[in-house]
């Protein structure tokens, strides 16, 4: 295995679109970070097969933040949520709904999913050269939150989409034989999201357009858990070529 870098910051979204929760440590599950997207905003008229209110469809969903989370469950679930306004609400508030469904039009319903809802993987990865290339081509300061990747990685090759170099390969996070790591599935295909400012919600489509011309709209890596452990801030980060040393758990 060649070390590839370190981790630079972890992040779960305990509700899809909403604001992440940034840690020092977590648990990789089967179904990624623990509490990571395991709520989501469900558009009842909606019966596609991917029914659920994204901030691309709602920018002021970025605004509303998870928080007092419940120390006693293996997940540390949100038992409320903030809004842009400040105000505290309960996660079962039907007010927090009803403020969601006043945004957008619609008819929504609040969801709590045991293994979470992903858009293509349970676990995303951006490296921090790529997160700051893609801002500056778009004229804008650095910020990784608008990647809303779960793993940042300060790779040892500074290379931008050095990511891309990954896919189908393993990558395991720091040094026991025991650790952590994934089989990476695929690049990370961007949309609008990237485009809205965490904080205000405003969209700036030049930063998607910067995706699209610097790497076929592709930033970051998605990735299947094979083996689960604990993550660190500050854990080297390793590349294999082959799953063949890594013993599923």
């Amino acid at each position: 295995m060649k070390r590839i870098g370190r981790i630079k910051n972890l992040v779960r979204y305990p509700v899809k679109s909403m604001a992440g929760v940034e840690m020092e440590q977590s648990v990789l599950g089967w179904h990624g970070l623990i509490g990571d997207r395991r709520y989501g905003v469900r558009k009842i008229a909606d019966k596609s097969d991917f029914p659920w209110l994204c901030a691309s469809g709602m920018p002021e969903l970025l605004r509303f933040k998870p928080a007092k989370f419940d120390l006693n469950s293996a997940e540390l679930l949100p038992t409320h949520v903030q809004n842009p306004s400040g105000i505290l609400r309960s996660i079962n508030d039907p007010q927090l709904v009803t403020e969601i469904r006043d945004h957008v039009g619609i008819d929504v319903e609040l969801m709590a999913f045991k293994h979470g809802i992903f858009d293509d993987a349970v676990i995303s990865l951006i490296g921090t050269s790529t997160a700051g290339f893609v801002c500056s081509e778009a004229g804008i300061d650095h910020d990784t939150r608008r990647f809303r990747a779960n793993i940042e990685i300060e790779c040892d090759d500074s290379t931008p989409f050095i990511e891309d170099q990954w896919v189908g390969k393993v990558i395991s996070i720091g040094e026991a034989n025991d650790s952590p790591a994934f089989f990476v599935t695929k690049r990370d295909v961007r949309c609008k999201m990237i485009s809205l400012d965490p904080d205000t919600a405003e969209h700036n489509p030049k930063v998607l357009k910067a995706a699209v011309r610097l790497n076929e709209n592709n930033a970051g890596v998605y990735g299947t858990v094979v083996r689960t452990g604990r993550l660190c801030v500050g854990h080297s980060v390793f590349l294999s070529n082959s799953t063949e040393s890594v013993v599923v758990q």
